[in-house]
């Protein structure tokens, strides 16, 4: 996989002060509304929360999850927010609807999936595999405070 790289400017020199490339090292830390570059798929590969926020701006936030084998992220519905998840690992399964009581919308996702949830949507995403489940979330416009960190599912449900 090719990368720009993260700390050159347009002529190629160095910016001592732009963010390191290396996520290896990473410690929750919500770098937006800053010019911010990374190996988003390595980060959310290794994330350990169940939510990190990575970037929140004006209009959109960038989320990292690990749901554990058998988690969900509980069914949920925002009506000012429209929402793209993007699997990483593991495997599961998305579902939606237009009320809480009539979710008919039910997608076996993996590695590569991209679901797209319309603001009001209720939605739920279910890890059925046997590893966590990596997902990037993008909430346009953001939808949780900047510098959330959710170390587990209890924790954010508080």
């Amino acid at each position: 996989m090719s990368v720009f790289p993260v700390n050159a400017y347009a002529d190629g020199a160095k910016n001592p002060d732009r963010n390191k490339s290396d996520v290896s090292s990473h410690k929750p830390k919500d770098h937006g509304p800053e010019p911010y570059t990374l190996n988003i798929a390595e980060l959310a590969s290794l994330n350990k929360n169940f939510r990190e926020a990575v970037w929140t701006g004006d209009l959109l936030q960038l989320i990292v999850m690990s749901i554990e084998p058998e988690g969900e992220i509980g069914l949920e519905e925002h009506s000012d927010t429209d929402h793209f998840f993007y699997v990483v690992e593991g495997t599961g399964l998305v579902e939606m609807g237009e009320k809480d009581t009539n979710v008919h919308y039910s997608k076996p996702i993996e590695p590569g999936s991209g679901i797209f949830v319309p603001k009001g949507e209720w939605h739920n995403i279910i890890n059925k595999g046997s590893k966590p489940l990596k997902i990037l979330v993008i909430y346009a416009p953001p939808h949780h405070e900047h510098g959330t960190v959710h170390k587990t599912k209890a924790e954010a449900e508080k």
